[in-house]
């Protein structure tokens, strides 16, 4: 196996609650923070049970003050939005994972192991990646680079 481990640093997550689950919504959210040329990475959105969700999602450290200002001015948003800055995205990229059931349940039972504060999980069929804080990050990053290696 041949996994590839990386490392974005400076990550913000943003989690807004009580937003329109309407796609026609949630597609000028994302439309708007693309033209303020802000690059979104992590998205995850609650299951929807109503007319209303939850949607989190991760930018650079240093857009935070602009999409701060952007949300704001949503419409209908009852809550403010919960943002937690200084965080990293790692990542494990492994092509064969597709095919190896139990994959993720190692990576996280290595977490767990070091009671690692995971905020965001997010996965493909080759890729997992999971945004932790900064306390958390060393210790996440040697247990998920430990156990890669022995897998």
């Amino acid at each position: 196996m041949n996994s590839k481990v990386t490392v974005n640093e400076n990550i913000t997550l943003i989690s807004l609650h009580n937003v329109s689950a309407s796609m026609e919504t949630i597609a000028d959210i994302f439309e708007k923070i693309g033209e303020m040329d802000i690059d979104v990475d992590v998205i995850s959105m609650s299951p929807v049970q109503s007319d209303l969700t939850s949607l989190s999602f991760t930018v650079n450290d240093e857009d935070t003050i602009k999409l701060l200002r952007f949300v704001k001015t949503l419409p209908g948003l009852s809550t403010k939005p919960i943002v937690s800055s200084g965080n990293y995205i790692i990542s494990v990229l492994e092509s064969s994972m597709e095919n190896q059931p139990g994959f993720a349940s190692k990576i996280f039972r290595a977490l767990a192991q070091v009671n690692t504060d995971i905020r965001i999980i997010s996965t493909s069929e080759v890729q997992i990646s999971m945004l932790v804080t900064e306390a958390d990050f060393n210790c996440a990053y040697e247990a998920i680079s430990e156990c890669v290696k022995n897998m």
